[in-house]
């Protein structure tokens, strides 16, 4: 097992220098009254970024077909489109720099260049970084689930997901059989690995959030959560949802379930100290979606970890693999819009 990973740096001298001048600016120049809450006069540079929950795999169609960006599975009509929209609504318009937002991509592809499909395809796209200017005001977007390994945790936990299955990754330990995986990830080895891989995610994120605050000292940073998956009552995912065969989770076991719930929260609670240790916002979809999961059948925001998504790859369908729908994507808009516009008003 690697050695965990302990940060060193916490508030950047440039930040407290950019806020000890921000807070002089305030002292030294008369605010007229209203003007609290006025939406930005001019168009807001914004740069998207992040995973397939901010790409919206899935959903069809999708940008950039003819071209390696095709393969990051992003839609047309993806969460940070949909915001944009729903803001120029609000009277906040957003000049939206760049969406680099790609399937599979990790934290470290924000300062590394992502390779798509598989070692050696020589596809890929730049560090996501990139898109920042000195200009950019606004950078929005949601990493962390694949640099914990949600997909390896799913594999351990389906023997179905570890057949032919188009998911990325192995499970954690294809040696320890399927149905034991709430066992295996709350002792021992698979304990283990489980916290050094929240260690890591901790430490990137914070690297992460430092690193979009240098290269757009001007801009506030909104990292978004993910929206829940299992809800509290269990029961409800031994059902398929109207028109589907398939259970919302496959053949992951039962007793897994609040196993994979309690890994998700506490992604979500490390999500929020990054972001409040970073002075960065943080939008809260877990607290927000319990009503929306995967088990919550018409109401579902979910797709079913086997159910087809809108893609088709070589006339294959792709499951959604629990990924958010258009209903979960509009959920998704609703809580983004209600953040930037509060950070922008204030």
């Amino acid at each position: 097992m690697p050695a965990p990973l302990h940060r060193t740096t916490k508030i950047p001298a440039a930040r407290l220098a950019a806020a000890a001048v921000a807070l002089g600016s305030c002292l030294a120049l008369a605010v007229p009254a209203g003007t609290a809450d006025a939406a930005p006069a001019d168009p807001v540079k914004t740069v998207f970024f992040g995973d397939s929950y901010t790409a919206n795999f899935g959903i069809a169609p999708v940008n950039n077909p003819e071209s390696e960006r095709g393969w990051c599975f992003q839609a047309t009509k993806n969460y940070p489109g949909v915001a944009t929209e729903s803001l120029k609504g609000k009277g906040i318009t957003l000049d939206v720099q760049a969406d680099v937002s790609c399937g599979g991509a990790l934290i470290h592809h924000v300062w590394q260049p992502q390779e798509l499909l598989q070692p050696g395809s020589g596809l890929s796209v730049p560090e996501q970084e990139k898109a920042l200017t000195e200009d950019t005001r606004l950078i929005v977007g949601s990493m962390g689930g694949n640099t914990l390994g949600f997909n390896q945790i799913l594999k351990q936990c389906s023997t179905k997901l570890r057949g032919a299955s188009l998911l990325p990754g192995d499970p954690v330990d294809a040696e320890s059989p399927a149905d034991k995986c709430a066992e295996f990830f709350t002792s021992d080895d698979g304990k283990a690995w489980l916290d050094y891989r929240f260690e890591v995610v901790e430490h990137q994120l914070g690297d992460m959030l430092n690193r979009l605050f240098y290269r757009a000292p001007d801009a506030e940073r909104v990292l978004v959560g993910y929206p829940r998956l299992v809800p509290q009552d269990t029961t409800k995912c031994l059902k398929a949802a109207p028109g589907q065969t398939e259970l919302p989770f496959a053949d992951i076991p039962q007793d897994a379930l609040p196993v994979l719930d309690k890994i998700q929260k506490r992604l979500d609670d490390v999500m929020k100290k990054a972001a409040k240790d970073e002075f960065a916002d943080f939008v809260d979809l877990y607290d927000h979606t319990g009503g929306n999961t995967a088990c919550d059948g018409i109401n579902r925001g979910i797709g079913g970890l086997l159910e087809e998504s809108q893609l088709d790859l070589f006339g294959t369908k792709i499951p959604w693999y629990a990924h958010p729908n258009e209903e979960g994507r509009d959920l998704q808009a609703q809580r983004v819009t209600a953040k930037v516009q509060e950070v922008l008003n204030r």
